[in-house]
């Protein structure tokens, strides 16, 4: 298959405070899906700076589309603001921060078009992260994520992502308006059995600007990461919670048993945890189970 007019793509750009850098970007960006007839579609997240006039100068161009949020929403609201305008079969997330190579673009399509995946994600691995806190916190949820679930991609919070653009609208309802965005979009899929696979990108330093990336955005992930769990997979948390309390229950209760002093309020007690943990789970997942099907999944 021709990878420059084989595949209907648009590119998806959510741009918050970030004029410095689509002054070098965007004309390079433009050009190339000209030549590859794909379209572009920047969402302007409510920026302070100069984003919105800068982008006034590229009002008529046919192939770039601009939406702009009011007021800042996130990371995640400007991406999904994005995918819900987005007409072509496949979209592409793109940072707006000049860290990405465009060739890229085709590294990740050939995959797609090589393995007919769902979704396959530029993956940094190998490539040292910008600051210490950065790479503390992507170790940490990539560990928080890999023992809740099965997570066969390792960099699930890549800004840089190819996937089917029906799969996407539809877990929407899903989705956070946070920098969690990737990650939670990437075990959506994972754990809707979609074909998602892993393609090496580069990384170049970012040309202006500082990230917000931190500890508290790793919080965050991590707590949707729970979240999703807890949506997809209620049990692996409300189990091992059962038994860990029923292990300690009896760790404290059959010694004083044999003791003949009886059993204790403090096992009676633990007893009762276990079982609300247990039929908490119980409870979940039927909730998620009808939650997941409030809407038919594409094939």
């Amino acid at each position: 298959m021709n990878l420059q007019s084989g595949i209907d793509l648009t590119v998806i750009i959510p741009a918050y405070n970030e004029m410095e850098n689509l002054t070098v970007i965007l004309p390079s960006l433009i050009s190339h899906c000209r030549e590859n007839n794909w379209r572009i579609i920047l969402v302007n997240d409510g920026s302070r700076d100069e984003t919105k006039d800068f982008l006034k100068g590229f009002e008529n161009e046919p192939a770039l589309r601009i939406l702009h949020h009011k007021l800042n929403k996130g990371y995640g609201a400007a991406i999904k603001t994005g995918i819900s305008a987005c007409e072509t079969d496949y979209l592409i997330t793109y940072d707006a921060d000049g860290q990405h190579y465009l060739d890229d673009i085709e590294r990740l399509v050939a995959c797609l078009i090589k393995h007919d995946a769902d979704m396959v994600v530029g993956s940094r691995k190998g490539i040292k992260s910008a600051s210490i806190t950065r790479g503390v916190g992507k170790s940490i949820i990539r560990l928080i994520a890999r023992i809740m679930m099965t997570v066969p991609i390792h960099d699930i919070n890549s800004g840089m992502k190819i996937y089917r653009t029906d799969l996407a609208k539809k877990y929407l309802y899903l989705t956070t308006n946070t920098m969690s965005f990737s990650d939670v979009i990437t075990l959506i899929f994972i754990n809707n059995r979609h074909l998602v696979v892993e393609e090496p990108i580069r990384i170049k330093e970012r040309n202006t600007g500082k990230s917000t990336i931190g500890f508290q955005t790793a919080f965050q992930t991590i707590m949707e990461i729970i979240n999703i769990v807890i949506l997809f997979s209620p049990m692996k948390i409300f189990l091992p919670l059962s038994l860990v309390s029923i292990i300690i229950t009896m760790s404290w209760g059959i010694p004083l048993a044999l003791q003949g002093r009886g059993v204790s309020m403090g096992t009676l007690l633990g007893i009762v945890v276990t079982l609300l943990f247990f039929l908490l789970g119980l409870i979940t997942e039927q909730l998620s189970l009808i939650r997941r099907n409030q809407h038919q999944e594409p094939t």
